[in-house]
């Protein structure tokens, strides 16, 4: 225990977490204990709903232009979809659904080239537009509509993207996650009772190259995509740290999904695990690397992973490498190996006196106890950004040229995990 709570005093890295966290204004309460499955909150996906009418949902989109912000002060102009009516956004919304509806998804087009949308994963896409492009019907520039619909039948996690010059236009930010949920309820990730989870993250992954960005903004100069060099590297379209922040902080407006995933302390009272949800809409493969514990992978590409016979066939993974294009659906425990009590331990620990631990900036994660859920006498001047002693672990890319912006480290493809202690924090 000594050892994680030395490892934890001195993740610099994590000094920015906490600084988001808490300076991000989330409050105690509404932290801790984020809803269910679909409602929105600080932390956790957020879910975009359309209109349900009888077993027909409904979405309208519209293309836009706009600016997201990096870490290193840059900014980004971007192409990309959102609500409409609405205003620019990156990534596309979270589109949600249930199994057995019929998605409908209208799309307008404001951009100076034709676009559409393909849906991986959904079969028998039924479309209509101002002209067939070669994967999908599409809008025209400067004012055409297209339409989509299909049969949401198969539970799980999937990407939308651009089916025009993809090039170009998924660089450019034209994606989106689509969720489809089971019949069996919304907090079950598939039709399995042994998928059911407490709450659930995203994690969307994508590529920018600043120099393609600043031609098509320049009026669309010409670029050679066979010399992509990508600077920049986003989860939920943000870089760390900035990832870290809560959903919808109003100094990231473009910007409305944070990543950071949250998860108490397992528990007799409390053992189910929370849903992550991988999906990379970039053009490079990624090998994402979770700390404090191993994640279960229990589908692909929105399919349980199963064997001819119904065998269970989900793995433990520490790193996993997400192919461009490509979802996976783990379950996340952080397992309380060392049982954890606010009345007592069973292991006797000797915490270390305060003359013997030196506080770097005159700041820390150390509560003052060796183990979770309790804060502790600090000396005079020492800030502790622990609410309850939470721990943090980085959550990362591990293809390490991903882990800046723009060559400042770190940063990039990059979130972090916060364990709660048992019954969370009070």
């Amino acid at each position: 225990m000594i050892a994680r709570l030395r490892k934890i005093i001195g993740l610099g890295i994590l000094g920015l977490l906490v600084l988001l966290v808490v300076g991000g204004g989330i409050s105690r309460s509404n932290l801790l204990r984020a809803p269910l499955a679909r409602a929105a909150g600080p932390v956790g996906m957020v879910c975009t709903d359309g209109v349900l009418i009888g077993s027909t949902r409904t979405f309208n989109l519209q293309t836009a232009t706009g600016f997201i912000s990096t870490p290193d002060g840059n900014s980004l102009f971007m192409w990309g979809y959102t609500t409409n009516p609405g205003s620019f956004q990156m990534p596309g919304p979270v589109l949600c659904a249930r199994e057995g509806e019929t998605v409908v998804v209208n799309l307008s087009n404001t951009l100076v080239e034709a676009t559409s949308i393909i849906f991986a994963g959904q079969a028998n896409v039924a479309a209509s537009g101002d002209a067939l492009g070669l994967l999908a019907y599409e809008a025209a520039a400067g004012g055409g509509s297209s339409s989509y619909s299909f049969l949401a039948s198969q539970p799980g996690t999937y990407i939308y993207n651009s089916g025009t010059n993809i090039d170009k236009q998924v660089q450019m930010g034209m994606y989106g996650a689509l969720v489809i949920r089971p019949l069996m309820g919304d907090d079950y990730a598939y039709n399995d009772a042994s998928t059911r989870f407490e709450r659930e993250f995203l994690i969307l992954l994508h590529e920018i190259d600043p120099d393609i960005h600043r031609a098509v903004e320049l009026g669309g100069l010409p670029f050679d995509f066979n010399a992509i060099h990508d600077r920049y590297w986003t989860v939920n379209g943000r870089s760390m740290p900035d990832t870290l922040a809560p959903n919808g902080v109003t100094w990231l407006p473009n910007q409305p999904y944070g990543a950071l995933v949250q998860v108490e302390a397992s528990s007799d009272a409390n053992d189910l695990p929370v849903l992550v949800r991988y999906a990379n809409a970039g053009m490079f493969n990624h090998p994402f690397h979770p700390h404090g514990n191993h994640l279960r992978v229990i589908a692909r590409d929105g399919r349980l992973l199963r064997g001819p016979g119904g065998e269970d066939a989900s793995m433990e993974a520490f790193t996993k490498t997400i192919g461009a294009g490509q979802t996976y659906d783990l379950l996340f425990r952080w397992i309380n190996t060392d049982a954890w009590s606010p009345s007592g331990n069973p292991i006797p620990v000797q915490v270390p006196g305060l003359q013997n631990l030196v506080f770097m900036d005159d700041a820390t994660f150390y509560s003052g106890d060796p183990y979770l859920g309790q804060n502790g006498e600090l000396p005079v001047g020492v800030t502790s950004y622990n609410q309850c002693g939470e721990f943090y672990y980085p959550w990362h890319t591990h293809a390490l040229d991903n882990f800046q912006n723009f060559d400042e480290g770190f940063g990039g493809l990059a979130t972090a995990v916060r364990v709660d202690p048992p019954g969370g924090c009070p």
